[in-house]
């Protein structure tokens, strides 16, 4: 399978000064799961601390998805949570990038998290822009959580059936009402296992609160 990518070859239109050398650096501005593969479908193989930066070698023109380097871990993140000087979503700026193409071509060998993926089921509440506002309100009414030991253990020792959502899941993100949520008893959490990821969610306004991992 190809893609093609648009490779920053200058950021001039995005940083105040660089060179045609120059790699694009950009922030995640949530914790941002970073995937083996330009898809939901692929296994995590990191984590991206949120407002910690990444270096993006391009992202592909047929979607939101950027190849990153975090450290020493090289992956794919969505484009759509990581912010340059723009203060706005690279993956919709790219057009402001000198860009040029180049090719990604998916090894045969390469895997898809829990082999592959179901029918996609919906699409994120709000997408990007609703997960940052409604990762704000959280925090704003101290909503963030870190539930204890008893519900995490108890989340990873029931699993559900995984659902699949049109863009990544983050903190704040909104869950259609396709998403059958499960109850963590004697608690006043909910979970589902969306995009390859466990999420504890906010039953009355279906919002995650907390990823599982």
């Amino acid at each position: 399978m190809n893609f093609k990518l648009t490779l920053g070859a200058t950021v001039a239109g995005l940083l105040l000064a660089t060179t045609a050398q120059a790699e694009t650096t950009a922030t995640a501005w949530t914790d941002l799961n970073l995937r083996a593969g330009p898809s939901i479908s692929y296994d995590v193989v990191a984590v991206i601390p949120a407002a910690q930066s990444v270096t993006v070698d391009g992202c592909l023109d047929e979607s939101n998805w950027c190849r990153v380097m975090h450290g020493d871990v090289s992956g794919w993140a969505s484009g759509d949570y990581l912010t340059a000087m723009v203060e706005a979503p690279i993956a919709s700026n790219r057009e402001r990038l000198d860009v040029q193409s180049i090719t990604y071509e998916r090894s045969p060998n390469s895997t898809i998290g829990g082999g592959a993926a179901g029918a996609i089921a919906g699409a994120i509440v709000g997408g990007p822009v609703g997960a940052l506002i409604g990762a704000a309100i959280g925090m704003g009414a101290g909503a963030a959580i870190t539930p204890d030991e008893r519900v995490t253990t108890y989340v990873r020792s029931n699993p559900v059936d995984p659902v699949y959502l049109d863009g990544e899941v983050v903190v704040g993100a909104g869950l259609p009402e396709t998403v059958p949520l499960a109850e963590v008893p004697e608690s006043e959490y909910h979970y589902a296992y969306i995009n390859g990821v466990r999420v504890l969610v906010e039953r009355d306004t279906r919002q995650v609160v907390y990823i599982v991992r």
